[in-house]
């Protein structure tokens, strides 16, 4: 994607002027970004095929493939799992902004740390009792799969950990922003 592509959608989004965490967790949640998009990328290319191998398999095969739908909705619930986090950490989660543009800058480093807080806070109740659901799943096979559901299930504590784990750096960030003001905005850019 182009420079100026890349920065037209980042200019509208006015949350993006508080600056990324440097360092080790910011290089952390850098690369566990990358990973996990990838992953996101891997399973909606996976859906796609599945879903092209069903209208196929009804179109112009003498059988239909089972097994094809299970698959589709297993990579749905685990495309948004794995990029839940990173759509967090990168203020693309839909809102309404109603009053963004009228902060200042440490309204939205304040506004930024509030919701953070209030993500991790929910992530953190969640998480405890989405490992508990997991759990229920190794007791359990998918219908046409067989597939072990705990692996399935997983797919809510890797969606509440993330949350978790990402709304950690934003709510730094956030405070960050606050206690150094705008000129550490200027100064990382």
């Amino acid at each position: 994607m182009s420079d100026l592509a890349q920065e037209i959608p980042e200019s509208l989004e006015v949350l993006n002027t508080i600056p990324r965490l440097k360092g080790p967790l910011g290089r952390l949640a850098d690369v566990l970004d990358r990973t996990l998009l990838t992953l996101a990328v891997i399973a909606l290319v996976g859906l796609s095929l599945t879903v092209l191998l069903q209208v196929v398999s009804r179109l112009l095969l003498p059988f239909t493939v089972a097994w094809t739908e299970e698959l589709t909705r297993y990579l749905f619930i685990y495309m948004v799992s794995l990029g839940a986090g990173v759509v967090l950490h990168r203020h693309r989660n839909v809102n309404v902004e109603l009053f963004h543009g009228a902060l200042g800058f440490r309204g939205r480093a304040a506004y930024l740390t509030l919701i953070s807080l209030l993500t991790g806070g929910f992530a953190l109740i969640v998480l405890p009792e989405a490992w508990k659901f997991a759990q229920i799943g190794a007791f359990q096979t998918s219908p046409s799969m067989r597939v072990p559901m705990i692996y399935i299930f997983l797919s809510s504590v890797v969606l509440f950990g993330s949350l978790l784990f990402y709304s950690v750096i934003c709510t730094l960030e956030g405070i960050i922003a606050l206690v150094r003001g705008e000129q550490t905005a200027n100064e990382v850019r």
